[in-house]
């Protein structure tokens, strides 16, 4: 793996590479473009870039009035507030006229760490998939967040983009070939035994959950789903017909997010066991974003115990 980097580092450098053959590219952020890496793009194009303070409801108001004059607006905030305070604002301003609009969700899930539970947005995902017109995307790391950022610009309608605060390896981009397509997720590693399908950060823990695994016999496929919506389900239909069960991770909640999704496809198209891994149905806790992920067992450790109860399952 190469260096580590954080999801939005990688974000405010996307804008700024593509910025030249999207004259339509217009950023808005609300008080916080210093942790989202906006100010980037701010500094390099201050014609195009507007700071509306701590009035994310604005932000998004704005954001929407843009994109009828033609432009293809990036909001961004921490995720807590881009998809919480403003969630009337996407809804009905956004998502209902299917607007070129995409609210970035900086600092999302619980790698926040010392910010604790009241910026630990682990509920994001869910809020933004809900909606109606709505792509909702969860790149793995750094270099995927770059193809995302330019998948975006090149499409039409409503998204949602998270963003990690911690910094994480690297490891798309050393994949010979790599790509990638909104609605559409990567095998990562084969395997016969049992699917482990993450997204985000996840998906580098989930690969080093599968070398456990090989070391005890098992033999584990590894899907990277970073479009939690539209879903791919033809990936993960095959993955079920070939593997028997499925084990989904996701630094969210276990309710609404990747886990929720996979289950209710499967259960109508290729009923296999389906176990979720993730947030339980509570907040976080404040303290080192390693710490608290290993609290949860957002960890690989936590994967492995995980595809236990899903063979456990498949055998039964």
């Amino acid at each position: 793996m190469s260096e580590k980097i954080a999801t939005r580092v990688a974000y405010g450098k996307a804008l700024l590479e593509f910025a030249p053959e999207h004259p339509e590219l217009v950023v808005l952020d609300a008080d916080l473009s210093g942790s989202t890496n906006a100010a980037v793009f701010g500094k390099a194009y201050p014609d195009r870039f507007f700071d509306l303070g701590i009035a994310e409801q604005n932000m998004i108001g704005v954001a929407a009035g843009l994109a009828t004059c033609g432009k293809h607006v990036f909001a961004s905030s921490f995720a807590m507030f881009s998809t919480g305070r403003a969630y009337e604002q996407v809804r009905t301003s956004v998502a209902l006229p299917k607007l070129n609009v995409t609210v970035v969700g900086s600092h999302g899930g619980l790698s926040v760490g010392e910010d604790g539970p009241t910026h630990q947005c682990c509920e994001d995902l869910a809020t933004m998939s809900i909606l109606p017109n709505m792509t909702v995307l969860c790149p793995c790391d750094a270099f995927e967040m770059r193809l995302a950022v330019k998948a975006l610009l090149e499409q039409s309608g409503p998204a949602y983009l998270r963003m990690a605060r911690l910094a994480t390896e690297q490891f798309t981009d050393a994949i010979p070939g790599y790509t990638f397509r909104i609605g559409k997720g990567v095998t990562l590693r084969p395997g016969k035994d049992v699917t482990i399908a993450a997204t985000g950060m996840m998906v580098s823990m989930a690969m080093e959950a599968a070398k456990l695994l090989s070391q005890q016999g098992i033999d584990a496929r590894v899907l990277n789903i970073s479009t939690i919506k539209p879903l791919d389900h033809e990936l993960l239909l095959q993955a079920a017909q070939e593997t028997g069960c499925i084990v989904t991770t996701e630094e969210h909640s276990v309710i609404g997010g990747l886990g929720a999704a996979v289950a209710s496809y499967l259960s109508e198209t290729c009923p296999v066991p389906v176990i979720r891994h993730g947030v339980p149905d509570r907040f976080g806790r404040s303290g080192k974003a390693m710490d608290v992920l290993d609290y949860f067992g957002l960890n690989p450790a936590g994967i492995v115990e995980h595809v236990h109860k899903a063979l456990a399952l498949k055998k039964g």
